[in-house]
């Protein structure tokens, strides 16, 4: 794969590396018990306060997929959003996470993504981005909950 020769040589680039976004945002014990309802996840640590006290972590902790599906949606709202003079189209292709931490009730998290690569496909006829990311608890010692890796297919589309 190489940079060279886009389908649409008039559209610019849609993504540089070393692009980033951010969001901060405050999980409330009602949203956690909410979204685990909604995906299924009958763990006890997302749904009752008396059975978190008693295990490892002693409160209620967001389940993992949770966090990490607020970090995909940051980076699906950033990397559509439009251009000027173009929209930008995308699909996520994969991502990987890894837990490190635990992400309590009511803490405010910082979610982090920045564009790594950006390496033209002609075959998917778009910008492959590698992009990696983090969410890291504000007032914690700023070591990560969740780290991810993710790779986004972004295509730059002529405004009509």
């Amino acid at each position: 794969m190489s940079l060279v020769d886009p389908p649409v040589p008039s559209l610019p680039v849609p993504v540089a590396v070393g692009e980033h976004c951010t969001r901060s945002l405050r999980l409330s014990r009602e949203q956690i018990a909410q979204f685990a309802d909604l995906t299924g996840d009958t763990n006890a640590l997302h749904h009752d306060a008396e059975a978190a006290r008693r295990a490892r972590h002693g409160e209620i902790i967001a389940a993992g997929q949770h966090t990490t599906s607020m970090m995909i949606g940051l980076a699906s709202t950033h990397f559509s959003r439009p251009g000027e003079g173009f929209a930008r189209e995308l699909l996520c292709l994969n991502f990987n996470f890894a837990f490190k931490q635990p992400v309590f009730a009511e803490q405010e998290l910082r979610l982090h993504w920045q564009v790594a690569t950006v390496e033209w496909h002609p075959r998917l006829e778009g910008w492959l981005l590698h992009v990696d990311g983090h969410a890291v608890v504000a007032d914690a010692d700023a070591r990560p909950s969740v780290v991810g890796r993710g790779m986004l297919l972004v295509k730059a589309v002529p405004v009509a």
